[in-house]
């Protein structure tokens, strides 16, 4: 019997550790290490009650700043439109759950904003993402007009699609036409998505340089490898607030 177990035993752990190699070997691409995440918010608006919504907000939107940082705050111009998107990083989940039980405690944040603006609401969507492990932010300086794009992206994460992905936005970049502000990695909500934000110093400027880089023979070889791993895509013209970190 002793001979037999230890024969059976030799063979699980064989097996076991074939198998840890073979998961081992399917992480192909950087992994990733941030805890920071980015919480990508978007609300849609009664048409009538939209500049309300702009004002009120503008007028209280320090009571939530108070409480963690905001990346960006921006009205949709080309998409689906009397929408809003901002984006607020954070630390860790406790952080955010810290700043969510202080706000509902805010006697001037519940009232003279949140119980304005719910009643002119159409829909509420709350997306958490990660930066994508080669990515950073950026802020660049001056104003100008932001690109968010979407991107559905085949199941299998960063490590499978990452460095055609990434090749792809790299040589958009290099064509100086615009920035490469963020990648973001949903982790809840619609997974398997990709949030891209660019930055343009204008919609014509946008125009132009993406005449050129269809023109580059680099871009074109490189989008063409990256569509393996796409499914869909959706773009959305974005205009800074007056209130955004981000102009």
């Amino acid at each position: 019997m002793i001979p037999t177990t230890c024969r059976v035993m030799k063979q699980w752990r064989h097996m076991f550790g074939c198998l840890v190699v073979g998961w081992r070997g399917l992480s192909t691409g950087a992994q990733q290490q941030q805890t920071t995440f980015y919480e990508i918010r978007k609300y849609g608006i009664k048409p009538d009650k939209f500049l309300e919504f702009l004002q009120r907000t503008e007028e209280n939107i320090h009571l939530r700043t108070a409480y963690s940082h905001m990346l960006g705050y921006w009205t949709v111009d080309h998409g689906e439109l009397n929408q809003v998107v901002h984006i607020w990083p954070y630390e860790s989940y406790t952080q955010r759950t810290g700043v969510r039980r202080a706000l509902a405690k805010d006697a001037q944040w519940m009232d003279r904003y949140i119980l304005k603006v719910l009643p002119i609401l159409t829909w509420q969507q709350s997306e958490v993402a990660y930066l994508v492990p080669w990515a950073s932010i950026q802020s660049p300086a001056g104003e100008g007009v932001y690109e968010l794009v979407v991107f559905r992206m085949k199941p299998g994460g960063p490590a499978m699609w990452g460095k055609a992905f990434q090749a792809a936005l790299t040589t958009h970049a290099n064509v100086s036409y615009c920035t490469l502000v963020g990648v973001f990695h949903a982790e809840f909500g619609s997974l398997n998505q990709v949030h891209v934000l660019w930055k343009h110093p204008s919609t014509d400027e946008r125009a132009a340089g993406r005449h050129l880089a269809h023109q580059d023979g680099r871009v074109v070889a490189a989008v063409r490898e990256s569509m393996k791993y796409i499914e869909s895509q959706s773009n959305t013209l974005l205009i800074p607030t007056s209130f955004s970190p981000m102009k």
